[in-house]
């Protein structure tokens, strides 16, 4: 045996499907945690390293009507806009669920991930937290994972536009 290789007991050999399942789970997560990343530092130029061109995202913030963006792009200017009344901003990852080979397709995952926003409006001061939840679409595109759609969904918001809004929908 080569030095620094470790030996496997017959019987412990590691299954290859769970291998393989571990690392798509650890490159989604990663994936979410660049996005909240990205969000947070407003380096919105690099949502197109995370995003597909066409991918679309259907934003309901509960207090307006519902409506979608397309791309990274678009989803940049949106975001962007939305938070430059903030002096400070961050995108928070409560909790998030994977669902590997979704529709049986091994190039495709399903999410949920629910998510904070901690902020301070510039103008007073005030500090505010946003509540929601996304249902995310991944796809691997040349072995490497990428979002292929969300849908965001506010569940509630402290300050005055505040409210609880209750659970989304499955």
């Amino acid at each position: 045996m080569a030095a620094g290789q470790a030996e496997v007991a017959p019987g412990n050999e590691i299954d290859p499907a769970l291998l393989r399942d571990t690392v798509d789970h650890l490159a989604i997560n990663r994936l979410q945690a660049r996005y909240a990343d990205v969000v947070t530092r407003r380096a919105w130029e690099e949502l197109a390293e995370l995003f597909l061109p066409d991918a679309p995202v259907h934003i309901d913030t509960v207090t307006r009507e519902p409506f979608q963006v397309t791309g990274p792009d678009e989803l940049g200017t949106f975001i962007g806009g939305a938070v430059e009344r903030f002096d400070f901003f961050e995108f928070v990852i409560l909790n998030s669920v994977v669902t590997l080979s979704a529709d049986d397709d091994a190039d495709a995952a399903m999410g949920r991930m629910f998510m904070c926003e901690h902020r301070r409006a510039a103008a007073d001061g005030e500090w505010t937290t946003a509540y929601g939840r996304y249902l995310d679409r991944y796809r691997r595109v040349d072995g490497r994972w990428w979002f292929d759609g969300r849908e965001y969904r506010s569940m509630g918001r402290t300050g005055a536009d505040g409210g609880v809004f209750g659970p989304p929908a499955p």
